[in-house]
This record gives C-alpha cells, sequence and structure tokens, in this order.
C-alpha cells in the first residue's frame, strides 16, 4: 500500500513495490516541470526521491503515513531529461525510531542523474 497525497497525484506519480524495503516510483515528465536549461527542476527531483524514500516504509493499518523527513540530501550528477524519471529507493538501517534510505534516480535511458539519502522519523 502507498501513502498518495494530493501533491503525488498532480505530479503523476507511478508506484512499484520492489521487496519489502524498496520501492519505484515513476515520475512521467512534463514540460511544467523544466527549468530554463530544459531539464527537470531540482525540486520535482527532490520531491520525488522524497515521496520514494518515504513510501519505502509501510503506513499504518488505516494507510496513514508515519514517517516524517527530518534530513534530506539530493546530489545532481547530470541534467535530467527524457519522457520520465525512476527512483529507486531502498531501506539502509531501520531503528526504532528513525529509518535511513537511499535513493537513486534514473532518466528513461537508466542514466543515474542523482542520488539522495534521507532520515525519517517514525511518529
Amino acid at each position: 500500500m502507498f501513502i498518495q497525497q494530493p501533491f503525488d497525484e498532480f505530479l503523476g506519480f507511478q508506484y512499484e513495490r520492489v521487496d519489502e524495503k524498496s520501492i519505484k516510483v515513476t515520475l512521467p515528465v512534463k514540460p511544467l516541470y523544466l527549468n530554463s536549461v530544459g531539464a527537470v527542476h531540482g525540486g520535482i527531483i527532490s520531491s520525488l526521491s522524497d515521496v520514494a524514500m518515504c513510501n519505502t516504509i509501510e503506513p499504518d493499518e488505516n494507510n496513514i503515513q508515519q514517517v516524517v523527513t527530518i534530513d534530506l540530501n539530493v546530489s545532481f550528477l547530470k541534467k535530467a531529461k527524457g519522457e520520465y524519471l525512476v527512483a529507486h529507493a531502498s531501506v539502509v538501517k531501520e531503528g526504532h525510531t528513525l529509518t535511513h534510505v537511499d535513493c537513486f534516480i534514473y532518466d528513461d535511458k537508466e542514466n543515474v542523474v542523482a542520488k539522495a539519502n534521507g532520515i525519517f522519523f517514525n511518529s
């Protein structure tokens, strides 16, 4: 089960569970998401990675998100272009209150365009 908020729906995210602790989130690229150099805006990529990483942690029985981001780091490696981007997020370490997650963002040619990591507080 994935938590889909109105912002996620606006961006058009598509979710796929890879295994218990990993997911892929696909973002269809729209002209609205491009910056002045024709690449996907860094804020969109940051949102994609944050949503992917948050969704590695299952919601509660009422489908309510149980985590909030307390640290997010995104490194942009090359211009993100193409028809879609895919974020592949995996849990690195899950503690009692904190979960560490890594995420790689790929373009439609499977090039890594960004990498991210985050720490999430389990409320």
